[in-house]
This record gives C-alpha cells, structure tokens and sequence, in this order.
C-alpha cells in the first residue's frame, strides 16, 4: 500500500512538472507579448511627441495606450518572474536557518502568496465584467471599450494566480517527500552563484 501511494504521489508530481513546463512557456510568450505592447506605446509617445513638437497636432489617445500596455505588460511579466525566480527577497535572517526551515518558510510564503494574488485575480476580474455588462468607454478621443484592455490584463492576474498556486502545491509535495533540493529550485531564491551565472 506504501509504494502503491509512493507511486501515486510520484506521477503525480511528475504531471506537475509537466504542467510547469507549459506554465513556463507560456509565462514566456505573456512576457514577450507584455514588452511588444510596451514597445508598442513607446513608438506611439514618441511620434505623438514629434507630431506635437513640429506640427501642433495630436494623434490623441497616446497616454491612454501607453496605460493599457503597462498594465497588460505587467499582468503578464509576473508570471514570468515567478518562475524564474527573479522578484526581490530580502533574505536578512533567512539565510541563517536550517536548510529545512528555511524551505518550510518558503511553501508557507508561497500559500500566502497565493492568497493574496487570488483576491486581486479576483477583483481584477470584477473590473472586467462590470466593464463588459455595462459596455463602458473611455472619454478619450478614441472611445476604447474598457473590457478589451481590460479583458488581457485580467487574464494575467488569473494565469498568475494559477501560476502561484501549482508552484505552491508542487513545492509542498517536495516539502512532503523531504525533496529541499526540489523546494529550493521552485520557490526558493537564487543562489549568488546563479545571480552571476543568469547575468553572464
């Protein structure tokens, strides 16, 4: 019966590697379309500027743009960051714990984590479906339906949530199995070592 569950547990840690994966690509193709968008507004407040500067007209709608895009760009570059490990920790009396200690706070920050960011998935989705019933505008020169932008920003916060929360659940198998190393390389911070070697 135990290696039956050992089995069980295995498989299915390994079907969350797999989904981690996808997540990780994904996260990738948010990421890159989160910067398009970025890159996109700044062309566009350029030759608004330009415009401005030399021929005393405005395209109108640039500073609308440039927020979508920021908030769309955001949405999706958490993921990203997640998985890679790159948001900032500050790690002023964690890095004098027992290595099982220190994993056990990671799981632990990582639920919180989850919790959080699925109340602002949440919220984020209200914005978008009040948005989207009401058919609301912008009071720019463009008149954007809100639910558009609206609809791919919050679409981030619930992959990031989602992101979060299979990260959460495979590190506490991890934690479970006595897998630190496991727990360290999902959630974990980057060691100097890798710091140096992702800047290289």
């Amino acid at each position: 019966m135990m290696c039956g569950a050992m089995s069980s547990t295995s498989s299915f840690s390994s079907s969350m590697d797999y989904l981690l994966i996808w997540a990780r690509r994904l996260a990738r193709y948010g990421a890159w379309f989160g910067g398009a968008l970025i890159l996109g507004a700044a062309g566009v407040i350029t030759v608004e500027i330009l415009i401005r500067k030399f021929f005393s007209m405005s395209i109108g709608g640039a500073d609308e743009l440039s927020t979508f895009a920021l908030a769309i760009g955001s949405a999706w570059a958490f993921s990203f960051t997640m998985l890679d490990r790159a948001h900032v920790r500050i790690e002023s009396l964690y890095v004098i714990f027992p290595t099982r200690l220190c994993a056990l706070l990671d799981v632990v920050a990582q639920l919180l984590f989850t919790l959080i960011i699925a109340l602002v998935a949440w919220y984020g989705f209200q914005v978008f479906a009040g948005s989207w019933s009401m058919n609301s505008r912008t009071l720019s020169p463009l008149s954007t339906p809100l639910a558009i932008p609206q609809f791919f920003w919050a679409s981030g916060l619930i992959f990031f949530f989602l992101v979060s929360g299979l990260l959460f659940f495979r590190a506490l198998i991890a934690l479970c199995m006595g897998d630190l190393s496991k727990v360290q390389a999902l959630i974990g911070p980057r060691t100097l070592k890798q710091e140096v070697e992702q800047e290289s």
